[in-house]
């Protein structure tokens, strides 16, 4: 099966939204922890093993990165990693309010891919951009990352209490078992990026009446 994120380049790296690529056509954003694997996921979707840096440090992802898709106008977003000690408290607090900024004004921004650890559970930032996501009807796929670590009984069980946690607190994101290394989930993890770059905009980043 042909690759659909292939070609995908490097744009730029921003410090601010506004350093962004101009606000038009369609793109994913990826999001989560320093150390979940986000950088070699994105390799992995777009068959690009040089695409995005990936470190044995953690946090090395300080700026927004675009990076363009063959499609006029589609793109990934690669946010900064979040959560990591050894990055400055001064730093987390501008990537805090920058990432804040960018869900909240983004209009091309079609839905998130999450990444978490599967042999973790859900950490306060994967807790608050679900609800963030909830709250503003923002689709978002979480890719349970080194599922190669687990047996492959293991990791279906951590699928299916993630899915009853979502369900008992009412988080309507979908999730999928994910190895960027054994190549686990890829394809499935292409098409889910495929399906969030074709939504309409509308609908979108509308905060839910409580």
């Amino acid at each position: 099966m042909s690759n659909p994120l292939q070609g995908a380049q490097f744009v730029l790296a921003a410090h601010r939204i506004s350093q962004l690529p101009a606000d038009q056509g369609a793109e994913v954003a990826f999001a989560g922890r320093s150390n979940a694997g986000k950088s070699s996921a994105l390799n992995a979707l777009t068959g690009h093993k040089g695409l995005a840096r990936t470190s044995k440090t953690p946090g090395r992802t300080q700026q927004m990165v675009a990076f363009s898709l063959p499609t006029p106008d589609v793109r990934l977003i690669d946010l900064p990693g979040y959560g990591y000690a050894k990055v400055p408290l001064e730093m987390r607090e501008h990537w805090k309010l920058e990432i804040d900024a960018y869900l909240h004004q983004r209009r091309s921004l079609r839905g998130l891919i999450l990444i978490v650890d599967i042999r973790h559970p859900l950490k306060e930032f994967d807790r608050l951009m679900l609800e963030f996501c909830f709250a503003t009807q923002l689709p978002c796929h979480l890719l349970l990352t080194k599922a190669d670590k687990l047996s492959r009984g293991q990791a279906t069980q951590a699928l299916a209490v993630l899915r009853k946690q979502f369900a008992a607190e009412e988080l309507h994101a979908t999730a999928q078992v994910f190895s960027s290394s054994a190549g686990t989930g890829v394809e499935e993890a292409r098409q889910a990026v495929m399906t969030l770059l074709a939504r309409p905009r509308e609908g979108a980043h509308q905060e839910r009446e409580r």
